[in-house]
């Protein structure tokens, strides 16, 4: 019975590599094998990943990477478990470069200098742009006016350079959001340059906390997110099973469907790539083409 067991799940291994395209499993062979799928997840950016009043990691990333995982082992006919490494921008493509997870799903605009460090797959799953959350009194209305005062911002975040210190920012830079919450509450910094997309949540389901900020620049450099793995197993099963996981989540409405669950304001950008994916548009297929997110 050991024996037919043992056959039964390398046959399975098999055949969900060969359904991906590969006759070598490689990377989704071991999570297949292990019975364990290892993913840098964040969490401190609510509501896509952060800690409950129990201190789980939870959010829309993890409800995603849990998907992910279901049809890995429905596929290989076997439960895959989920362990979570918590990883911050400075260190999730390292901690998948070394090996310390096998995939990364951590808030990450897609940008062609970090496909050059892990395998950022297609399609993108979500989309951001760039603003500057700043108290009332701070005199910021438009991206010049954050010339001279002091602007927090998350280490490893492309746009600290790109909009904070272009525009003349005294930039204060922290490891993570704790710590930035923590500055701009207390009045160590007048405004956070971040994403829009943390800002908003903020606003609708922290009123009271927030209610002497607002997102006072235009929003700029909106941005899709791309989750990865290692570079080489970007087009090997493990890539592809990402993929075809991402796609169907916008196919099926799924993103849309956490978004509401975790008290999103719905966005334009993820429903218009459902309507694409369901039409077979290009941009909502496993190949990073011309004008793609994340192309040189």
């Amino acid at each position: 019975m050991r024996f037919k067991k043992l056959v039964l799940t390398t046959a399975s291994i098999i055949a969900l590599s060969l359904s991906l395209g590969s006759a070598t499993a490689g990377t989704l062979s071991d999570i297949i094998a292990k019975g364990k799928l290892v993913v840098g997840v964040k969490a401190d950016y609510a509501p896509w990943g952060m800690r409950d009043t129990a201190g789980n990691v939870v959010g829309m990333e993890i409800d995603m990477i849990r998907n992910l995982a279901k049809r890995i082992g429905d596929k290989a006919g076997k439960t895959i478990e989920v362990e979570l490494v918590v990883v911050v921008a400075s260190n999730r493509m390292q901690f998948l470069e070394q090996g310390k997870t096998d995939i990364m799903i951590a808030t990450m605009s897609d940008k062609p200098g970090r496909r050059e460090v892990v395998g950022i797959v297609q399609p993108n799953y979500y989309s951001s742009g760039v603003a500057v959350l700043a108290h009332k009194d701070s005199g910021i209305k438009s991206w010049s006016d954050v010339a001279g005062k002091k602007i927090c911002g998350i280490q490893g975040a492309w746009y600290n350079k790109d909009h904070g210190l272009k525009n003349g920012a005294d930039m204060i830079v922290f490891k993570g959001v704790t710590e930035v919450e923590a500055a701009i509450l207390d009045g160590r910094c007048v405004g956070w340059i971040y994403d829009d997309s943390a800002f908003i949540p903020r606003k609708q389901n922290e009123p009271v906390k927030w209610a002497d900020y607002n997102i006072a620049t235009p929003v700029v450099a909106n941005v899709p997110w791309g989750t990865a793995v290692r570079l080489e197993d970007k087009d090997a099963p493990l890539g592809k099973a990402l993929s075809a996981a991402i796609i169907e989540w916008h196919k099926s409405g799924l993103i849309a469907e956490l978004e509401t669950k975790w008290g999103v304001p719905q966005t334009q950008w993820v429903l218009d790539m459902q309507k694409k994916c369901i039409a077979g548009d290009k941009v909502c297929d496993d190949v990073l083409d011309s004008g793609e997110a994340g192309e040189k």
